[in-house]
């Protein structure tokens, strides 16, 4: 089978500056792609361009098996796209909104059926200006759905929720999942691309410089367990080799479970507490700003 989203060799100048170079990936059906890179990185104009709203330099993009930028209506008939900011008239309900919407598509899903998938059954009869922030990016979701799209593009879906909001809405990305759609999904919250994406690209000063799962980009999969706590006032006979700074002792091991044994049985021997013990790997996050900060980066693309 094709991939539902196919990109090689992307580029896009404006004037002398390169803002996309390069750019290659594929996203197969019914997989979630975590687009993730600084403001200015290039990620934005890449996705544009999938989504047939700009015009590419050089390079070869297939969306559904069709170049978008010749896509036209036919195209966007089979794509939904969920923007940071909706403008919806805030005198309609919910209902008359989705209504409406789905009357712009050939083949839309039941608009009670959206309604209810992102959570805004007993909403229907109210106006959007009473809505919450967090119900209001609902309804955007919504109006991404409603046309019943293969692919759905999600910008910053989560931008200013609180975290129950954010909690609700990976949800109903989830909920997408289920049904088989596929997702390209543009966030700056580590902890949402961990969450969502089978697989993460980073992209930074126009060029992808990793490319893997949430666990494994990077290297992170490889990379030394970090162990931290406290310090004590006696660490007379610690079996391990310590930085101790700013009252913490922290060392780093490619062994965890050997290492903290000995750390924890020395503990245990002398009555030593380790308060705030900590047992961490890097996160994705310490992994991204590693990948987007060094401008040495190897890039894969």
């Amino acid at each position: 089978m094709t991939p539902a989203i196919s990109v090689r060799d992307l580029r896009k100048s404006y004037g002398d500056n390169e803002a996309v170079r390069g750019v290659s990936f594929e996203v197969g059906h019914g997989e979630v792609l975590a687009l993730l890179g600084p403001n200015g990185a290039g990620k934005t104009t890449t996705v544009e361009i999938l989504e047939g709203y700009r015009q590419r330099t050089s390079g070869h993009v297939e969306v559904l098996g069709v170049d978008p930028a010749k896509g036209g209506v036919a195209l966007r008939q089979r794509i939904g796209i969920v923007l940071q900011a909706c403008g919806i008239d805030a005198y309609l309900t919910v209902r008359e909104v989705v209504q409406m919407h789905s009357e712009y598509y050939r083949a839309p899903r039941d608009v009670d059926e959206v309604i209810a998938l992102v959570g805004l059954d007993e909403k229907v009869t109210s106006r959007v200006k009473t809505l919450s922030g967090g119900q209001q990016r609902r309804l955007d979701v919504a109006l991404g759905l409603i046309g019943d799209p293969e692919l759905l593009f999600l910008d910053e879906p989560t931008t200013g929720f609180d975290p129950s909001a954010r909690r609700q809405s990976w949800d109903i990305v989830s909920n997408l999942t289920a049904l088989g759609k596929t997702v390209l999904l543009t966030t700056h919250y580590m902890d949402e691309a961990q969450m969502l994406a089978d697989r993460v690209i980073v992209i930074a000063r126009g060029a992808i410089v990793a490319e893997g799962t949430p666990e494994d980009i990077g290297g992170r999969d490889l990379d030394k367990t970090i162990v931290s706590f406290a310090a004590p006032a006696d660490l007379l006979g610690v079996p391990l080799a310590l930085t101790v700074a700013d009252g913490h002792c922290r060392f780093e091991t490619e062994d965890a479970t050997r290492d903290l044994h000995r750390l924890t049985s020395w503990a245990v021997e002398r009555g030593v507490p380790l308060d705030g013990l900590d047992v961490r790997k890097p996160s994705l996050e310490d992994v991204y700003l590693r990948l987007t900060a060094d401008p040495t980066s190897e890039v894969t693309a």
